[in-house]
């Protein structure tokens, strides 16, 4: 029991010393092997093959034709508005991404606590609302579904366009988990309970201590010497000479 105080302090200091936002010390060698490994990692590229089905899906299978014209039209109700926003919103999280992985490969080379926290509310604000509007996006696509009448183009982009809603689907579920991360990493580099508990005092009350002297010893009492002293002596011829 006595060792656990001990422990806890040495983890403290372990932390102030290296963690911040989640990253070690900033200059750390990074090993790729562990970088794949993290699960935010791992949710990264579980979102960009998201983004990739979705779009693609609609790319390749999600114009088709009807009947004898010529023009492709959207497999959702013929609605090009509801292409095109699949669309959208699986490219910008595609390139998004590949850049949130590049600077979480880099994120421990930077320095600066400030810039470290500007990158986590970038991620934190991002992600927070992609997944905002994946949710719009399943909700459009499988309201525009719902209405799509069966037809002879429709049923050779179903496929495509059930694809489309599925991953758009998991892409939310996706996008909520890396928001929830963010949001982990702002907590644990904003605490700062750590340098508070460690180096200044519980008690609001308690005083500075004073500075101590060579004997480790500090006395309570002051002493001031007079400017000058005052003595009288009587001289052999009776004269009062004042001495200073």
């Amino acid at each position: 029991e006595e060792a656990k105080p001990e422990q806890a302090a040495a983890q403290r200091r372990g932390k102030m010393e290296g963690a911040s936002f989640g990253a070690g010390r900033a200059g750390g060698a990074v090993d790729p092997v562990d970088f794949l490994k993290q699960p935010q990692t791992i949710l990264r590229i579980v979102a960009w093959v998201f983004s990739i089905v979705v779009f693609g899906s609609i790319v390749n299978e999600g114009y088709v034709n009807e009947g004898n014209e010529a023009e492709l039209r959207c497999v959702f109700n013929k609605n090009e508005d509801a292409c095109n926003y699949g669309i959208a919103i699986g490219i910008i999280a595609f390139f998004a991404c590949i850049f949130f992985f590049v600077v979480d490969l880099y994120f421990q080379q930077i320095s600066s606590v400030k810039d470290r926290k500007r990158v986590v509310l970038l991620d934190l604000g991002f992600s927070g609302l992609w997944s905002f509007l994946w949710f719009i996006a399943f909700c459009f696509l499988a309201n525009q579904w719902q209405r799509t009448p069966a037809t002879r183009g429709v049923n050779q982009g179903a496929d495509a366009a059930r694809a489309a809603i599925a991953f758009s689907f998991f892409s939310i579920l996706s996008w909520v988990a890396l928001t929830v991360m963010a949001m982990q990493r702002y907590h644990l580099g904003t605490d700062m309970s750590l340098f508070a508990t460690d180096q200044f005092a519980t008690d609001p009350n308690t005083g500075y201590p004073g500075y101590t002297t060579g004997s480790g010893i500090e006395s309570t009492e002051t002493y001031q010497s007079p400017p000058f002293t005052e003595t009288i002596d009587t001289s052999p011829k009776g004269y009062q000479v004042p001495t200073y």
